[in-house]
């Protein structure tokens, strides 16, 4: 996240957290968390087979380099790396104009930058440590939650980061995909809170230096600190009220889908009033 030209958050080990995660997998069925070992889900009974992982051939998703775990987090890359492309090769088409987030005063109903804002960077070190980090958490965040809940935290850290930023200590122009992020960030750390099992106290442990290393850089010059505090802090209340996915809480999944769809149907329609804007000014 900057509101100028500086640096993106730092990316930490994994390697403990992963460890964990090979010990446990969800169910395709009720996603309640079972063992690796298990070939049936003792909660919905449903039959569980190899894992993705196991069963993919090396040729799926470019030679196996991408896993599926990554497919969301690859979209919103590829839609960042889109409009960087066209901004720089267009400069006078005025996309990051049109789509960064104001001060509040600024604003002048021009709702659709707390999140257009998300998807925009000022200079390729912006985008390349940003996209680092989003590359690996995006996995994680996917593996632990699925992808219904890492669009939606996505989404509520954009808008609740931008939205701080517009409005607290006299706002900032600001753009960058880490308000998402640190809301990654947060819903992880809501999980390590929640959990009270080994693999909770993992995540907790390195979700806490990811946070103590991302607010220590947001006081570097020309980065939006209030931006990286209030995503995180969307992205920490939306895991805790989401949670995991739990057998007995099944409820929540449909619930969970239809607001999937419409964070994507309002980022889809704030992109159009974007051009719509730059319409008008061109």
């Amino acid at each position: 996240m900057q509101d100028s030209n500086g640096a993106g958050i730092a990316r930490c080990t994994m390697g403990p957290w992963k460890r964990s995660m090979d010990k446990r997998r969800m169910c395709p069925n009720c996603r309640a968390f079972v063992t690796s070992g298990d070939k049936v889900c003792p909660y919905c009974q449903a039959p569980i087979g190899a894992r993705a992982v196991e069963q993919r051939n090396a040729g799926e998703i470019l030679g196996g380099l991408i896993p599926h775990a990554r497919f969301t987090t690859i979209v919103i890359l590829l839609i960042n790396t889109a409009l960087y492309l066209a901004e720089y090769l267009s400069p006078q088409s005025g996309i990051t104009r049109a789509g960064e987030s104001l001060p509040a005063f600024m604003m002048q109903g021009e709702w659709w930058r707390l999140i257009t804002a998300g998807f925009l960077h000022n200079g390729i070190l912006h985008i390349l440590m940003n996209s680092w980090v989003l590359f690996d958490l995006g996995a994680e965040v996917e593996t632990l939650y699925g992808t219904s809940r890492l669009i939606v935290f996505y989404f509520v850290g954009t808008v609740t980061g931008f939205s701080a930023s517009s409005h607290i200590a006299g706002g900032h122009i600001s753009v960058g995909s880490s308000a998402g992020i640190f809301g990654l960030i947060g819903a992880m750390l809501a999980f390590g809170f929640t959990d009270r099992s080994s693999l909770g106290m993992q995540v907790k442990s390195l979700y806490t230096r990811w946070v103590i290393y991302g607010l220590v850089l947001s006081f570097l010059p020309g980065v939006d600190f209030w931006a990286h505090v209030g995503g995180f802090s969307g992205g920490f209340i939306a895991g805790w009220l989401a949670s995991t996915p739990r057998a007995r809480m099944m409820w929540k999944e449909p619930l969970l889908r239809a607001l999937a769809g419409i964070c994507i149907a309002v980022t889809v329609v704030a992109f159009g009033m974007m051009y719509l804007a730059m319409t008008r000014t061109t």
